[in-house]
């Protein structure tokens, strides 16, 4: 074993030690995350609250956003979990789309929701993030917590630096939930230097799913048939 390791370069790496296990457990949520996502080619990712109850406006926003989604032919991602997520992908099946759900273990979680077609679940936070990314066309971020404000500023901080090709990143449902955050970025961090105005434009405004698809139209980004 030393011999072979040295061969390789891993000389310097102690495979009996917990951290090096555990980057083969890492590698192996992105081997499982790339061979069952693989036919997954018009995702869009939609995020929001967990925490949104059926029937609420909320619920049923995001379950409309899948619907329509779905019916223009995109695949529908989300975390997997109850509220918005349970929701788009609920819309998804409705529209006979693919519902796909990227969970992830969490102590208080329960399971993943019932309306999915493909189901996977990480253990690592930013092995998940990365097969957001890789295998959506679009962000549609409907009102949620902090979860959902972490996705959302995690992919606007990839489109800004350029560590990825620019997609769109769409605040939707109603306008009065974004305004606020969108005048204190424009006040504070715009007005300060912090972000130049041009990059405000990563975001989007959608209140309805036709707008939505509207972007995706704009943006070249086509459904199935």
């Amino acid at each position: 074993m030393t011999n072979m390791a040295e061969g390789i370069g891993f000389s310097g790496i102690d495979f009996s030690g917990k951290d090096a296990w555990r980057m083969f457990k890492i590698m192996s949520e992105f081997v499982e995350g790339i061979d069952e996502l693989q036919e997954i080619d018009r995702g869009v990712a939609v995020f929001g609250s967990s925490r949104s109850k059926p029937g609420s406006e909320d619920y049923e926003g995001a379950r409309a956003m899948g619907r329509a989604l779905a019916l223009s032919g995109y695949d529908v991602i989300t975390g997997g979990g109850p509220g918005d997520m349970e929701a788009a992908n609920q819309g998804a099946r409705e529209g006979n789309g693919n519902s796909v759900g990227l969970a992830i273990h969490l102590p208080h979680e329960g399971k993943a929701n019932p309306y999915l077609t493909h189901t996977i679940t990480f253990k690592y936070f930013f092995v998940r993030k990365v097969m957001f990314v890789k295998y959506s066309k679009a962000f549609v971020v409907m009102p949620g917590g902090f979860g959902t404000l972490d996705e959302l500023f995690e992919a606007v901080t990839l489109v800004q630096t350029k560590k990825i090709k620019p997609f769109p990143i769409i605040l939707a449902g109603n306008p009065a939930h974004w305004q606020g955050l969108l005048d204190w970025i424009q006040s504070a961090l715009v007005a300060r230097g912090k972000v130049r105005e041009e990059e405000v434009s990563i975001l989007q405004l959608a209140e309805t799913p036709e707008a939505v698809l509207e972007i995706l139209k704009k943006n070249h980004i086509e459904g199935g048939a």
